[in-house]
C-alpha cells in the first residue's frame, strides 16, 4: 500500500488528535463523521464507515453498547471460560 501522506499529530491528555487537514482531504472525512478505528499489532488505521458493511458493525460496536444486553450473571457464568 502506497503511503500518501505522512504527518504528525499530536495526543491530548484526553488521548485526543486531531487530523491534519490535508489528511481529512485525502481521505475524503468530513466533520461529524464517524470514523472506524483499527488497531494492528504494528500500527492503527482510521477508516471511513462508509467502507464497511452493515454485517461488520457488531465488530465495531463498544463493549459499553453491548453490554446493555448482556448484563446478567447467568450470561457471564455461562461464558466465562471463553
Amino acid at each position: 500500500m502506497k503511503v500518501l501522506e505522512m504527518r504528525s499529530a499530536t495526543i491530548t491528555a484526553k488521548g485526543q488528535i486531531a487530523l491534519p487537514r490535508h489528511i481529512r482531504e485525502i481521505e475524503g472525512f468530513k466533520e461529524g463523521e464517524k470514523i472506524a478505528v483499527l488497531a494492528f499489532q504494528d500500527h492503527v488505521e482510521l477508516r471511513s464507515m462508509k467502507h464497511f458493511n452493515e454485517k461488520m458493525f457488531p465488530a465495531l460496536a463498544s463493549e459499553k453498547s453491548l453490554a446493555k444486553n448482556w448484563l446478567s450473571k447467568e450470561d457471564e457464568e455461562a461464558w466465562k471460560d471463553l
